[in-house]
């Protein structure tokens, strides 16, 4: 220990010579770092070794004391607030970090994507509502609305889908419960989804997704075929590149626990935003309601990262 402190004062010494800036040039010297940082700097008189510890002992223990009453005067003020107070904090913060999270998007900016060696297995499996009992590709529809030139919704067979452009990604797949994993997934983008079949614009004109986007109605909603799990998503989200239709994961057709035939892929998005097994979708310019985002449930409904 001595050694160490001798070896301390002699760097001292040794800068204090290079420099010619020494503890005993505060305030007037100007290129001392306190006086350049304009530091608030308080010296008290020597203090003998025990003299100080109590001082330090003192000074940490009110510490201790103030912030540990500032806790639990926060722990008692949130258990006293009302259920509609707190609900309406949660919606102005979900509501904060959503305006965040759009003024920093941009459809450029992509989710790192994986060499297939780093795919995850065995896949895990989370969340099955609306996927109860068996279903048939081949009897499976999409119903899909809010499509210009129409008043009525449009069917699509699984064949529908897989005639539009195939694209494939190997991105990170994360919960809101905190784990990830890293997935392959091949189906149609959104985005040439939604320019095969134009949805509306906001008043009611045929929609340009490719040059015009941002006339379109401002959100999606989608619901499996028992309406039983849905889901809203902004437009810009769902029209980002690396949002897709998915009906393939690891090489393989969705099976029905990860959603099959058809489901919702992207890493813009937390897991519960990405509806298995859909059944319908729906162009409109209504925030739609979402799943987790019901007030028993309490969760973001943007959950984007």
């Amino acid at each position: 220990m001595s050694d160490n402190k001798e070896i301390l004062i002699e760097k001292v010494r040794e800068f204090e010579e290079r420099t010619g800036h020494t503890v005993d040039s505060y305030p007037d010297d100007p290129e001392n770092t306190a006086s350049v940082l304009n530091e608030p700097r308080y010296l008290s008189e020597p203090l003998a070794p025990e003299e100080a510890k109590r001082v330090m002992f003192a000074r940490s223990r009110r510490t201790f004391i103030t912030g540990s009453a500032a806790a639990l005067i926060g722990i008692l003020g949130w258990r006293w607030m009302r259920d509609e107070t707190k609900t309406e904090l949660y919606e102005k913060a979900f509501r904060f970090n959503e305006r965040v999270s759009q003024f920093f998007y941009s459809p450029k900016r992509l989710a790192p994507e994986f060499p297939s060696d780093q795919v995850t297995r065995p896949e895990r499996f989370n969340g099955g509502e609306g996927l109860e009992g068996e279903i048939s590709v081949a009897d499976w529809r999409l119903s899909v609305g809010g499509l210009a030139g129409r008043t009525d919704d449009l069917i699509l067979t699984f064949d529908d889908i897989k005639r539009l452009p195939r694209t494939e990604m190997t991105t990170q797949f994360k919960c809101i419960e905190g784990w990830s994993t890293i997935v392959h997934w091949a189906g149609v983008r959104f985005s040439d989804f939604a320019a095969a079949y134009a949805p509306k614009n906001r008043d009611g004109s045929k929609g340009d997704v490719v040059n015009n986007p941002e006339q379109l109605m401002r959100y999606v909603y989608l619901e499996t075929p028992d309406q039983k799990y849905f889901v809203g998503w902004d437009i810009q989200s769902i029209l980002h590149p690396q949002t897709l239709l998915a009906y393939e994961m690891n090489g393989e057709p969705l099976r029905i626990e990860h959603g099959a035939p058809l489901r919702i892929a992207s890493p813009t998005k937390y897991g519960i935003k990405q509806i298995k097994r859909i059944g319908r979708i729906e162009f409109t310019d209504e925030r739609p309601p979402d799943f987790w985002a019901q007030p028993e449930y309490g969760y973001d409904w943007y959950s984007g990262h």
